[in-house]
């Protein structure tokens, strides 16, 4: 236990120690597991659970009717009238904290004690309750804050140094830890807890004689400490003492029936013994004293799985998960029931949220990857598709191996339509001897319409010069009667609405047009029909735009991508030859649609969307999706350092909301510190991104079209790149506009203390905002005209290549390409 309060007259009670709990076998392969969900051997035939182990827990918290900390209440001078109301109101917030934490509300008691704090920010009593309650909600840096705040008013307060070294021993520091309850101990030689604790420190050590001697101490000091009866207790165990172990536990329920560790401890010991029927019997009391037991809920599961029962196993996981919803051993022991019953798609889900959970949870990352491999090498489609494996944390040559696998079965159904081969026109180059040719490109989407690509493409079709190119598009969905629609319908040269043929018919009505370079804008998003492009009606096929990725089909030749966003470095995980334009390859309409947004008043203000005046705002409009605990913890971090400032983020999906509200609050952000709205129609959504400050980028798959929302805005970003495209595309928009090395980091640690200094120095974050402001109407991310000549330029050395006889290579287009008709 980590103590709550001190004694009167010096001798201070100690209210617990750490506890050792339940064992947590993995059932991973068989093996001990790592793990700490969206946040999330071979996986064939999960072997059984490894016997139970003992580990140790969070700190469990006892909270005695004690009086409070004299060195916190030092008498006063009597209040005025005026005062006296303020100082009950303390008191009676500082009880509601106290009662709220011993009944586990601790997001309640949290509240009630930062009251206190405001009010007395001095009061060493409350200082240590709010350590203990940031540690209940494993926020254990706010744990040695508090701690340590309470240690400069008071050196002597033993309570927090023991505290602290709870909190030291969950980061992993057991070295400190150790040296933490030594200090206790040396200012409180009769410090039950602190020994008790110290133990527990030990045996992380491997120091079993010297943490047994501990436990010793601590019962020599407190004989009814059921704490150091139960450590003592798992320390016999782990020394094969297994009656010396069972006479522990039990002499702890002796003292305290409701003691629900020694309960579950006991479980662990039939479970090993090959009981599980009784083990089944002291888990289920373990979780009905304590109903928040995640890992009592766990080893039932485990019990159940051992017996046969894998729907009550599934049930015990589930109840695990709500009651700590980051909790990686569940979801891993979930994915390997549903693998088990044939449920891959769920199998691979929980894996997924297992490794989110715990980024070092090597066995769940193994288990997902055999399973896909394995699904690869059979005839079934990876249940993770492609667009997943943008977001999903697998290696980049994995996800290469995913887009092969569906391009292959776009083969297939391609094959199915029984097509010979098509004719392509001749490879002869446009402008040859005289006589001047158009190049026939055609564009084929399902999102002509009201869609981000429409939104961000609208102009290009009709910008292409009609002098040079030909363009064809083709509408694979119907019409939806927006202006989108009707605006690229009605500035494309050709555009045709397939969307009521098949798809072997779209593709002999493309070859029909003759056409000579042909555009995928879905790639495997939704409303793709891959198939055309399987049947190869033209000489040239190239992915760009709509999907952040390789297609993993020989049918496409090239990928329209820029350096910063492919390096050549990475050109192994492309299935396509990379084509580099200038500056970004992601293009953008603003100039033309959206130049209203620039007025400097913005009419909107900041009390619309329920955005306080007076406060720091970051944001961050990417689906919340995007997000995994890394990223979110690195948000609280910095809402935490930033003092008076406030995160805004969308409902996107409106259902995250709680979840991401109960992550913030178990990291210690307060509740006004996350705010949420409404999606919001285009030209709204720009205009309003103008009231935030800061914008913060979601590295595991960036802002794209946010991305130039955003920074059209003057809205600055702070994006860290990793390698898969998907996550490189917000520091290509930054560096199109000139600004990058101001916006791009190369590590999460650069990532939180940059967010940190442009919140705290007003003057530079002003500096980048004017500059990014300035630089809109001139730097090339929002030259859509420029872009456009960029691309015919990338077309005609496509077409060059190929009316040579070469075989697609990669190349980057240089804007004074001599290939280029208008150049000469």
């Amino acid at each position: 236990m980590l103590s709550l309060q001190q004694q009167q007259h010096g001798g201070a009670v100690a209210v617990g120690d750490v506890r050792l709990h339940a064992p947590q076998p993995a059932v991973l392969g068989g093996g001990g597991g790592g793990g700490g969900g969206d946040w999330l051997g071979f996986v064939g035939r999960a072997d059984l659970e490894e016997p139970a182990r003992n580990a140790p827990s969070p700190a469990t918290f006892l909270l005695p009717p004690a009086p409070l900390d004299d060195r916190a209440a030092q008498p006063e001078p009597k209040p005025k009238p005026g005062q006296l109301a303020g100082a009950v109101d303390e008191e009676r917030h500082l009880a509601l904290a106290h009662q709220n934490y011993r009944s586990g509300k601790y997001r309640e008691a949290l509240e009630h004690g930062n009251v206190v704090y405001e009010k007395n920010p001095r009061r060493t009593d409350n200082l240590l309750l709010l350590g203990a309650i940031y540690y209940q909600i494993r926020n254990y840096d706010m744990c040695i804050a508090k701690n340590e705040e309470a240690l400069a008013i008071d050196p002597h307060f033993a309570e927090c140094y023991g505290n602290m070294a709870n909190a030291w021993k969950e980061k992993g520091d057991i070295d400190l830890a150790i040296r933490y309850y030594l200090t206790a101990i040396q200012l409180r030689p009769n410090f039950c807890d602190a020994w008790s604790n110290l133990a527990s420190a030990y045996t992380r050590k491997g120091r079993l004689n010297e943490a047994a001697q501990c436990c010793r101490q601590a019962l020599a000091i407190n004989p009814r400490l059921v704490d150091a009866h139960s450590n003592l207790g798992n320390l016999m165990k782990a020394q094969g003492f297994i009656q010396d172990a069972y006479s522990c536990y039990i002499e702890a329920l002796r003292i305290d029936p409701h003691f629900a560790i020694a309960w579950s401890n006991l479980a662990g010991l039939f479970m090993e013994a090959g009981d599980l029927d009784k083990a089944l019997m002291y888990y289920k009391e373990a979780v009905k004293l304590k109903p928040s037991f995640a890992d009592a809920y766990l080893n039932q599961g485990n019990v159940y799985k051992a017996l046969g029962m894998p729907q009550d196993a599934i049930m015990c996981y589930q109840r695990a998960l709500q009651a700590r919803p980051d909790y990686a051993m569940a979801y891993g022991n979930l994915a390997t029931i549903y693998y088990e019953q044939g449920q891959l798609d769920m199998a691979i889900r929980c894996y997924n949220q297992a490794i989110v959970c715990d980024p070092q949870f090597v066995e769940a990352y193994n288990n997902m990857v055999k399973i896909i491999r394995r699904q690869i090498k059979m005839s079934v489609l990876p249940s993770v598709q492609p667009f997943h494996a943008i977001a999903y944390p697998i290696d980049p040559m994995l996800a290469l191996e995913i887009s092969r696998k569906y391009a292959a079965h776009c083969s297939l159904i391609a094959s199915r339509f029984g097509l010979p081969p098509f004719v392509h026109p001749s490879p002869v180059p446009v402008k040859v001897e005289g006589k001047h040719c158009r190049l026939r490109v055609g564009y084929v989407s399902s999102d002509f319409g009201n869609h981000p690509l429409s939104h961000l493409m609208g102009s290009v079709f009709g910008m292409h010069d009609r002098d040079n190119i030909e363009v064809f598009c083709y509408a694979l969905s119907q019409n939806d009667g927006t202006e989108w629609r009707q605006r690229i319908q009605s500035e494309a040269e050709h555009f045709v609405d397939v969307s009521a043929m098949t798809s072997d018919m779209i593709a002999r009505l493309i070859n029909q047009d003759k056409i000579q370079i042909l555009i995928n804008l879905n790639g495997y998003t939704k409303g793709a029909r891959n198939e055309i492009f399987a049947l190869q009606p033209a000489p040239i096929q190239v992915s760009y735009m709509g999907f952040p990725g390789t297609t993993g089909a020989a049918y496409i030749d090239y990928l329209v991508t820029d350096e910063f966003v492919s390096p050549s470095c990475y050109a192994h995980i492309y299935s396509e030859k990379l084509v580099h334009l200038p500056h970004c390859y992601f293009v953008n309409d603003y100039k033309q649609k959206n130049q209203d947004c620039l007025t400097p008043v913005c009419p909107h203000k900041r009390s619309d969307y329920g955005l306080p005046e007076d406060k720091f705002i970051f944001a961050c409009f990417n689906q919340l999706y995007k997000m995994d605990p890394e990223i979110f913890d690195t948000w609280c971090n910095i809402l935490k350092r930033v003092p008076n400032s406030a995160l805004w983020l969308l409902r996107f999906p409106a259902a995250g909301e709680t979840r991401v509200r109960s992550h913030a609050a178990a990291r210690g952000v307060r509740p006004d510190q996350i705010i949420f709205t409404d999606v919001a129609m285009k030209n709204e959504h720009i205009r309003r991104s103008q009231l935030a400050d800061l914008f913060l980028d979601t590295p595991l798959c960036n802002a794209h079209t946010t991305g130039t929302d955003i920074l059209w805005a003057g809205l600055p970003m702070i994006t860290l790149p990793l390698e898969k495209m998907a996550t490189r595309v917000a520091g290509s928009l930054c560096v199109a506009t000139g600004l990058g090395e101001e916006m791009i980091v190369s590590s999460m640690k650069e990532y939180e203390e940059r967010a940190v200094e442009l919140a705290l120095n007003p003057a530079k974050l002003q500096s980048l905002t004017n500059k990014l402001k300035e630089v809109r109407m001139s730097c090339p991310l929002f030259d859509t005209a420029r872009w456009v000549r960029n691309l015919e330029r990338a077309y005609y050395k496509m077409w060059n290549l190929y009316c040579s006889g070469r075989h697609p290579e990669p190349f980057k287009v240089e804007e004074d390409d001599k290939e280029f008709p208008f150049d000469r």
